[in-house]
């Protein structure tokens, strides 16, 4: 058994997770954390990453490389993602990388990796252990910058396509009012379409048979589904959220203003203000699945990328 750490650094968010993994590939946790540090902050209009932005990151990877060392773990890889693949200054980020997860895990930093690659460690992250619902699996990361779309079967990825598309990005370009007004919501409705097109194109969805959402937005809206009154990820991992339940949830966080929002007990302060860009998104690949494989119903996995770097581990 080998304990190994893997972070998961997003547009919206840094999350860690350390576990034990079997010879087997098996993954026992040990710890899950996610601190919402918005690194994308305005990136997709500046074409940099913010100054505090980097700050906030740095203080979150701090926190878990203490865990990290409190834990025992020597082997770990560091994930980054959208917005550090955009930004013009991205050298002053992965120096910060370098330096702060350097005291664990000697020689390493933060790797960019391409949009197929994170859509291949989010698929073996999330079907691992699946058991029961029939295959092929589409697999959905909505994060905050970029949304991974991962058609396979047997553990084998047939199709990928990360777009160009996340709760971060569809909020700051199309969604500036509190609450959104009509017209808003139609534009961002385009403006996600348009950008899920090419990946509707280049994965065959028609041959999906279960439908499988990962990351924030996805686990919050299922938990919002369920009315808990607060986020269990017990509860809503392997959840199931019938179309017609998911469409009145996204369409009620849309229209919701960020006050009431905030009310949800299920809802983390992060994700407050990019929720409703997230239900949108979400609600034009509901529509497309319906439309094009029959789909009913969306199933939430609380295992996704972070535990397809976690084993992933062994060959870095």
């Amino acid at each position: 058994m080998t304990r190994v750490a893997a972070v998961d650094c997003g547009t919206n968010s840094i999350r860690l997770l350390i576990a034990d993994r079997d010879d087997d590939g098996t993954l026992h946790d040990v710890a899950r954390e996610m601190r919402v540090v918005r690194l994308g902050q305005g990136v997709d209009a500046t074409g940099r990453l913010a100054p505090d932005a980097i700050e906030r990151t740095r203080v979150a990877l701090d926190a878990y490389v203490s865990m990290m060392a409190d834990a025992g773990v020597s082997v770990g890889r560091m994930v980054a993602t959208s917005a550090t693949r955009d930004a013009t200054n991205r050298d002053e980020f992965f120096a910060m990388t370098r330096e702060v997860l350097g005291r664990v895990v000697p020689g390493a930093e933060a790797e960019v990796i391409t949009g197929d690659e994170e859509a291949r460690l989010s698929y073996a992250g999330a079907v691992a252990g699946f058991t029961g619902d029939p295959a092929p699996f589409l697999v959905v990361d909505l994060g905050g910058g970029s949304t991974e779309l991962v058609l396979g079967e047997a553990g084998e990825v047939d199709a990928a396509y990360s777009a160009d598309i996340g709760c971060v990005r569809i909020t700051e370009r199309a969604l500036p009012s509190d609450p959104p007004t009509a017209a808003e919501v139609a534009a961002a409705r385009e403006f996600a379409s348009e950008r899920l097109a090419p990946a509707f194109a280049a994965v065959p969805l028609e041959r999906t048979r279960t439908w499988v959402g990962v990351a924030g937005t996805m686990t919050t809206i299922a938990a919002v589904a369920k009315n808990l009154s607060r986020y269990d990820p017990d509860e809503v991992d392997r959840s199931r959220v019938s179309l017609a339940r998911l469409r009145e949830v996204c369409e009620e966080l849309i229209a919701m203003p960020r006050a009431e929002r905030a009310k949800l007990g299920p809802m983390h302060p992060g994700r407050v203000d990019v929720i409703g860009g997230g239900a949108l998104v979400t609600l034009v690949l509901a529509d497309e699945l319906e439309r094009r494989a029959g789909i009913d119903e969306l199933v939430v996995s609380e295992h996704d990328i972070l535990d397809g770097i976690a084993l992933s581990v062994h060959a870095h």
